[in-house]
C-alpha cells in the first residue's frame, strides 16, 4: 500500500490523495505560524518498482514560485546520498516522476540537515581543541539549545585583541545548505594541520552560530521560527517574545564586537553562488566598499563556484534594509558584512545535473571562504 509520511525531523507535506501511484496528489504545508510555504520533505513507502507521479498542486501559490522553473527535486534511498529526480513545473503544479528501486525513499526541497547532525557538529567542534568553547545563548520557545561556538582565544601575543569574525547560518530554516556550508567551514577551521586555519586563528576569534533557527528547522518550516517571525527581518528591533534568537545574538555581538560578519543563506531563484553587502545602507562607508571589493576578488580566486555577475540589485529590500542581519551589523559596526547566497537548483556556470547544488558542494564552498578571508584579514 502506498503511504506518504512527514512526521519526522524537518518533515513537511500535506497529502491530498495517495491511492494511485500515477497520480499522487500533495500540497505544500505552510510554516506553523505564517503563510510561507515552499519547503517539503516526506517519505514514500510501498512503491518499489512502481512508476510514480507525485504532484504538488499548490506550487504556484508558494512563497517563491519563481524558484520552480528549472528546479529538480532531491531524493534519497538512505538519507545519506541525495540525487536529483525528474521534475516539471507548469505554472501551478510541480510534478515529480520517479520509479523507486526500494521499499522506501525520501524526497525533499533540498538535501536536509538534521537536528541530529547538528548535535554531532557541535560535539565534533567542542572536542577538536581546548580553545573551542560552547556558549548556550538561550533556550528556544520549543526547548532547543541555542548554540554559539567560540573558536580561538580572544587575545594574541602581547595581549593584542584579535579580530572578531562572526558566522551565522540558517536564519531561514528551509535553507539547509547554509548549515552544510558551516560544517565545511568548521572542518577546515578546526583542522590542526590546515595552514590557513592556523594562520587565521593567530589573528582572529570566530563566533559561529551554526543554526539560528532550531525550532523552524525541526518543525519543517521554510522561513520562520516557532513564533512565526522571519528572523532576517527582526534585527532592528528583536524581542525575547517574538525573535529571541536574534535578540541573543545581537546582545553577544554588542558585548564582544564584530570585525567581519557572514550570514549564510540559500536563494530559490538565482542559480548561482553570490554575496549581498551593505551598499543600500545610508552609512555605507568607503572602508566598507574597499573591504567588500577586496573580499569578492579574494573569493573569486579561492573558489570557481563563486561569482559576482549575478545577484541582487542594490536597494532590493527597500525600507526593510536595516531589519536584515547583514545590513544591521554593517551599520552598527562599520565592518565587512555579507549575506552569502547559494542556489536550491544548480550552478548555471558549473552544473552537476545528477546532484545539482548539494550538501557536499556547500561544505566545500564554506571551506573556501576561509581562504578568501585569509587574503584580506590584515585589512579588516
Amino acid at each position: 500500500m502506498l503511504r506518504i509520511t512527514s512526521n519526522f525531523d524537518s518533515g513537511s507535506i500535506d497529502v491530498v490523495d495517495a491511492s494511485d501511484a500515477a497520480n499522487i496528489r500533495l500540497k505544500l504545508r505552510a510554516d506553523n505560524a505564517s503563510d510561507f510555504a515552499q519547503w517539503f520533505h516526506f517519505r514514500l513507502s510501498g512503491a518499489r518498482d512502481v512508476d510514480c507521479t507525485l504532484k504538488i498542486e499548490n506550487a504556484g501559490q508558494s512563497a517563491y514560485p519563481d524558484g520552480w522553473p528549472d528546479y529538480q527535486a532531491v531524493a534519497s534511498y538512505d538519507r545519506e546520498n541525495w540525487f536529483r529526480v525528474e521534475t516539471e513545473y507548469d505554472g501551478q503544479t510541480l510534478t515529480i516522476k520517479h520509479t523507486p528501486h526500494t521499499d522506501v525513499m525520501w524526497f525533499a526541497y533540498f538535501e536536509p540537515y538534521s537536528w541530529e547532525r547538528h548535535q554531532t557538529l557541535i560535539g565534533n567542534a567542542i572536542t577538536a581543541a581546548p580553545w573551542v568553547k560552547l556558549e548556550q545563548l538561550g533556550v528556544t520557545p520549543d526547548g532547543h539549545d541555542f548554540d554559539l561556538l567560540r573558536i580561538g582565544v580572544q587575545k594574541g601575543y602581547y595581549g593584542i585583541n584579535k579580530k572578531k569574525i562572526w558566522v551565522t547560518a540558517r536564519q531561514h530554516p528551509g535553507e539547509s545548505m547554509a548549515e552544510w556550508f558551516v560544517e565545511g567551514l568548521l572542518e577546515t577551521l578546526l583542522d590542526p594541520q590546515n595552514s590557513i586555519a592556523r594562520a587565521l586563528l593567530e589573528k582572529c576569534v570566530f563566533y559561529v552560530v551554526p543554526n539560528m533557527n532550531p525550532d523552524g528547522s525541526v518543525r519543517g518550516n521554510l522561513r520562520t521560527n516557532a513564533k512565526g517571525a522571519n528572523l532576517n527581518r527582526e534585527w532592528q528591533t528583536p524581542t525575547l517574545e517574538r525573535s529571541p534568537e536574534v535578540y541573543w545574538v545581537r546582545e553577544k555581538m554588542q558585548q564582544v564586537g564584530v570585525d567581519a560578519f557572514f550570514d549564510i543563506h540559500g536563494d530559490e531563484s538565482i542559480p548561482h553562488n553570490f554575496v549581498a553587502g551593505c551598499e543600500s545602507n545610508e552609512s555605507f562607508s568607503c572602508r566598507q566598499h574597499d573591504l567588500q571589493e577586496a573580499f569578492k576578488k579574494a573569493w573569486l580566486a579561492a573558489s570557481p563556484d563563486f561569482q559576482v555577475e549575478h545577484g541582487y540589485e542594490v536597494g532590493k529590500f527597500g525600507p526593510e534594509t536595516l531589519t536584515l542581519g547583514t545590513n544591521w551589523v554593517g551599520n552598527e559596526f562599520d565592518c565587512l558584512a555579507y549575506t552569502v547566497e547559494m542556489p536550491f537548483k544548480d550552478t548555471a556556470n558549473r552544473p552537476l545535473p545528477e546532484v545539482g547544488w548539494n550538501g557536499e558542494r556547500s561544505t566545500q564552498l564554506g571551506s573556501s571562504l576561509l581562504s578568501a578571508l585569509y587574503a584580506i584579514v590584515e585589512q579588516i
